[in-house]
C-alpha cells in the first residue's frame, strides 16, 4: 500500500510540475548557446575516447549543488559531454561557464509554476558546430504541450559526434506506444550520421529497446534506481563503443540537486 502510494505522489508531482505550461511554436522559439571564454583552448582527444554524462536537474531549482556535484564526482568532473535536462537558459549557461564548456539549449514550453523557459541542453568541452530543436510527437493528454530534443554537432578532433538531450513524456503525458514514438523521431534524424550519442531522462525503464533495434548500443541498461519509479536515465550509442561493464555508472549522491540521478559512460570513437 506504501509503495502505491508513493507512486501516486510522485506522478502527481510530475502531472504539476515541469510540463505544466505552454508550447514554443514549433518552428520558433529561442536558442541560447555559447563558448567558454578560453575558446582557443580545444582539449586534445586523448584515445578516442569520450565520457558522457545525461542529468536531469529538475527544473534547474538547485544548480549551486548541481554544479558541486558536477565538479567534484570524479566521473562527472572529467565529463567531455553532458545532457542536461528541465534546464532554463540562464542555469545552462552558468553550468556551462562553471566548467569551462560549450554549450546549446533549446527550450520546450515556458512553465507556468517557474515562468522559466523549461528545455534541455548539450554542453561540450570540444566546439558545437551545428545545433537544433526537434519537436518530439504526442502532446500531453493533459498538458497539450510538445517535448523536445536539443541536438547538437560536436567536432571532436577531425571526427564529427552528433548528442542529443531528450526528455521523452511521462506515463502521465503519453502511453507507452507514443513514449517510443518520441524516440523514434530522434532516431530518424539521426539516421544521417555516422557517430551518434542519445541521453536523456527516458521516463521509461525499457523504452531503450527501440534503440537497440536500430542497431544503437544501451550501455546503461543495467544499474539502480535514478528516478523513484525506476532506472529511467540512459544513453544510447551509435558509432561508439564501450570497453567493459567498467565504463558506465551511476552518481548516487547528488547532493538535493535533483529528484534524479546522473549516469555516465566512457565511450570509445569508432574509426572506419
Amino acid at each position: 500500500m506504501r509503495g502505491a502510494v508513493v507512486t501516486l505522489a510522485v506522478l502527481l508531482g510530475m502531472a504539476g510540475g515541469c510540463r505544466t505550461g505552454r508550447d514554443y511554436p514549433a518552428n520558433g522559439g529561442p536558442r541560447y548557446a555559447g563558448g567558454p571564454s578560453g575558446a582557443g583552448s580545444v582539449p586534445r582527444l586523448a584515445n578516442d575516447t569520450l565520457r558522457l554524462a545525461t542529468f536531469n536537474i529538475k527544473l534547474a531549482h538547485e544548480v549551486d549543488s548541481a554544479i558541486v556535484v558536477l565538479r567534484t564526482d570524479p566521473q562527472l568532473r572529467l565529463a567531455d559531454v553532458l545532457m542536461l535536462q528541465e534546464m532554463d537558459a540562464e542555469s545552462a549557461r552558468r553550468i556551462a561557464d562553471s566548467l569551462g564548456m560549450w554549450y546549446v539549449s533549446y527550450p520546450a514550453i515556458v512553465n507556468r509554476s517557474t515562468r522559466r523557459d523549461v528545455g534541455n541542453a548539450v554542453l561540450s568541452r570540444w566546439p558545437i558546430v551545428a545545433d537544433a530543436r526537434i519537436v518530439l510527437p504526442h502532446p500531453s493528454r493533459y498538458a497539450g504541450t510538445h517535448r523536445i530534443a536539443t541536438a547538437a554537432t560536436i567536432r571532436v578532433g577531425d571526427m564529427t559526434v552528433r548528442v542529443y538531450s531528450t526528455h521523452l513524456g511521462t506515463m502521465m503525458d503519453v502511453g507507452g506506444t507514443a513514449r517510443r514514438a518520441q524516440l523514434r523521431t530522434i532516431l530518424r534524424d539521426a539516421e544521417r550520421f555516422e557517430r551518434v550519442v542519445i541521453g536523456g531522462d527516458m521516463n521509461e525503464v525499457d523504452v531503450g529497446r527501440v534503440a537497440r533495434e536500430s542497431g544503437y548500443l544501451w550501455p546503461t541498461e543495467d544499474g539502480p534506481r535514478t528516478f523513484a519509479l525506476g532506472r529511467y536515465d540512459h544513453i544510447f550509442l551509435k558509432g561508439l563503443a564501450t570497453a567493459d561493464s567498467a565504463a558506465t555508472g551511476t552518481v548516487l549522491n547528488v547532493r538535493g540537486a535533483s529528484d534524479h540521478l546522473p549516469v555516465w559512460v566512457i565511450a570509445l570513437i569508432l574509426r572506419p
